[in-house]
């Protein structure tokens, strides 16, 4: 377990605030020797602590594209394995391609002792999206996971999101992209 100094905990705070922000400004801001910001910053990039990544908001809040999105749970049966679902996710040869356009997040998970997948699927209408399902995702899981893989589905309308990755709240503390400045340093969570 890799605890953040207070140098550390300064640096992500001033990413999380703006993650194009650059060693120098940080260094200025935090009163922190631009080295040792580029020092720090690189461990943490290389250690997995540091990851970094672009939301393209494509809602009906955005570009439009967009403007349901579901959470899908899909229940595999007995006896497929975690082991199974993130090999045949490895070898599917379209794995750049397959979904990407309507799965806008997807996790592995456990439900009553059996391998699921969370999926958050977007589309242009709630019928869009079971549309998809229907047609699209789930024969393509049958073809990889076998015809009766798939236990149980359920399904949950999302209508707007609240906390994402932990310090971004879209409708409290965020504006043109980035934390609003007046958000306080203490309320930013960068671990123990």
């Amino acid at each position: 377990m890799h605890l953040l100094d207070e140098q550390e905990k300064q640096i992500v705070r001033h990413l999380i605030r703006d993650p194009r922000e650059s060693d120098n400004a940080i260094g200025e801001l935090a009163d922190l020797n631009v080295r040792t910001v580029a020092r720090k910053r690189q461990r943490m990039e290389e250690e997995g602590l540091l990851s970094y990544h672009t939301h393209l908001n494509l809602g009906g809040d955005g570009a439009g594209q967009f403007t349901a999105r579901h959470l899908y749970i899909l229940k595999f049966r007995i006896g497929i394995t975690l082991s199974q679902v993130r090999e045949d996710i490895r070898r599917e040869p379209f794995v750049r391609s397959v979904f990407t356009e309507i799965l806008f997040e997807s996790h592995i998970a456990e439900i009553d002792g059996r391998i699921a997948l969370l999926l958050f699927i977007d589309g242009t209408s709630d019928a869009d999206i079971v549309e998809t399902v229907q047609e699209r995702l789930i024969p393509s899981l049958q073809r990889n996971h076998g015809a009766d893989s798939i236990e149980e589905i359920s399904t949950i309308r999302l209508l707007a999101p609240v906390r994402m990755l932990r310090n971004y709240l879209p409708f409290v503390n965020m504006e043109g992209g980035y934390l609003k400045k007046d958000w306080p340093d203490e309320a930013i969570y960068v671990g123990k």
